[in-house]
């Protein structure tokens, strides 16, 4: 007779290792449980694969909709749609979130994956870090496109500006003297408000503006005097030589939207001071110019005698009249109208001294573009000259300026060249440097935590 021997199970404790039951839901604090479902890795994985759909429709919208337009549909946006570019198929509406709300999921799957899961010690201490530079990359991504603000800065040689203009945005400028030397009082109405059908009041001015016609890019057409033409578009101004037509927005990196408004000026006790066209064509000093040439190569069959010199004199009466101020009085104050680019002014100034233009010979591969501009702060009692070129660009005052572009005005017979910086004001420009340094310092020390362990462990066997 034999009998069968049980023999007890085997406890193996291995070292270093620790086990622990999960907790229960129902155990966990109620900030926790609230914060589980923003915590989920699912949830994480869902927000990185929207994320690649949105970089992907969005970068093939930039073929039709251009650069900045398909940035700010896709990417400065809270929601978007995309339809397919065939007229066929542009019944698809496929409808994505937009980059501030991935970002800002994101952003908060982070902070609760973190607050529910992860358990704060020293040997941790390097993912800690690695995701807090991500977390400052995300917030610092969000604060750069809500702060930052691009413009450029053109003037020739001798010319002073303490000022910059926006690429896009526009402004209703009136401008009347102020008090004191060389002063001017501008009151400044932004393009969000400029619409058609919409009345402006304004306490400064002593008359409402009504829009009667807004046009998002447009075409100046000249009124030759003995051609048959139609009733003018305003009673004042240039309006009377000059209609402005729409022509369809263009979203191309290298073309750009000139507005035009037809407005009307009423008193207080809404009497019509007459209608005014304003444009940026006339505004913009280097619309204005581009205009002055385009007509100089339409009149000109390129003649060098008196042919040319007709047409450049052409030509340059036309720039006159564009160009001419627009102004009304009301209680014996003048009051002059624009339609400019919108500007960002500086308590200092700059001039520019000299450019330099250099191709390489034969060819228009840039060799060298520079500026040598003074910079004129009295606040600082600072007065010097500082070198612009690419590459290296000026950092003054919270802004830097890039050397831009350079060109030359060809209308005439000795080409006057001008300059044009970019200026750049980005309060967050450090965030990706210091986020990237986290990021690269946290897997550093993360991955020495974890080599001096396994070290540590080969030595004790």
């Amino acid at each position: 007779m034999s009998a069968k021997v049980r023999s007890a199970p085997t406890v193996v404790k291995e070292p270093g290792v620790k086990t622990s039951a999960p907790e229960s839901p129902s155990t966990l604090p109620i900030w926790k449980r609230l914060l589980s479902p923003l915590s989920s890795l699912r949830l994480t994985v869902l927000l990185l694969a929207f994320g690649v759909l949105v970089v992907f429709f969005g970068t093939l919208a930039q073929t039709d909709d251009g650069l900045y337009l398909a940035q700010n549909r896709y990417f400065r946006s809270w929601f978007s749609t995309w339809s397919p570019l065939s007229e066929g198929w542009r019944w698809i509406v496929l409808p994505l979130p937009g980059g501030y709300l991935l970002g800002v999921l994101l952003l908060a799957n982070l902070v609760a994956a973190h607050a529910v899961r992860f358990k704060f010690t020293w040997k941790k201490s390097g993912i800690l870090l690695s995701h807090l530079g991500v977390v400052l990359l995300l917030v610092g991504q969000l604060a750069t496109d809500m702060l930052a603000r691009e413009s450029r800065m053109t003037f020739t040689e001798g010319e002073w500006r303490n000022y910059s203009e926006d690429f896009s945005a526009c402004e209703l400028a009136v401008i009347s003297d102020a008090p004191g030397d060389n002063m001017a009082e501008v009151v400044a109405i932004p393009d969000r408000f400029l619409r058609t059908g919409e009345t402006i009041r304004e306490d400064r001015l002593p008359f409402s503006v009504r829009i009667s016609q807004w046009l998002p890019n447009s075409e100046p057409i000249f009124r030759a005097p003995r051609a048959t033409n139609g009733p003018p578009q305003a009673t004042q101004g240039i309006s009377q030589r000059f209609d402005f037509i729409s022509v369809p927005e263009t979203h191309k990196m290298d073309e750009k939207n000139v507005q035009t408004a037809i407005v009307e000026l009423t008193d207080a006790g809404g009497k019509s001071l007459g209608s005014w066209a304003l444009s940026v064509w006339a505004g913009e000093p280097a619309m204005a110019k581009s205009a002055r040439t385009s007509w100089f190569r339409r009149f000109s069959r390129g003649d060098a005698g008196g042919e040319d010199s007709q047409a450049r004199s052409l030509a340059g009466q036309l720039y006159t009249f564009l160009t001419a101020p627009q102004t009304v009085t009301v209680g014996g104050k003048p009051y002059t109208l624009t339609l400019r680019p919108k500007r960002y002014y500086q308590p200092f100034t700059l001039q520019l001294i000299k450019s330099t233009h250099e191709v390489y010979r034969g060819t228009d591969i840039p060799k060298n573009f520079q500026s040598r501009v003074l910079i004129d702060n009295p606040s600082r009692h600072e007065r010097r000259e500082v070198n612009i070129y690419m590459n290296n660009p000026l950092r003054y005052a919270g802004l830097t300026y890039f050397q831009y572009q350079m060109g030359r005005d060809e209308f005439f017979s000795s080409p006057v060249a001008h300059s044009v910086l970019q200026v750049v004001k980005n309060p967050s420009w450090l965030t990706p440097y210091v986020g990237c340094a986290l990021v690269a310092g946290g897997l550093l020390v993360q991955f020495s935590i974890h080599l001096t362990l396994f070290v540590r462990r080969r030595v004790a066997a």
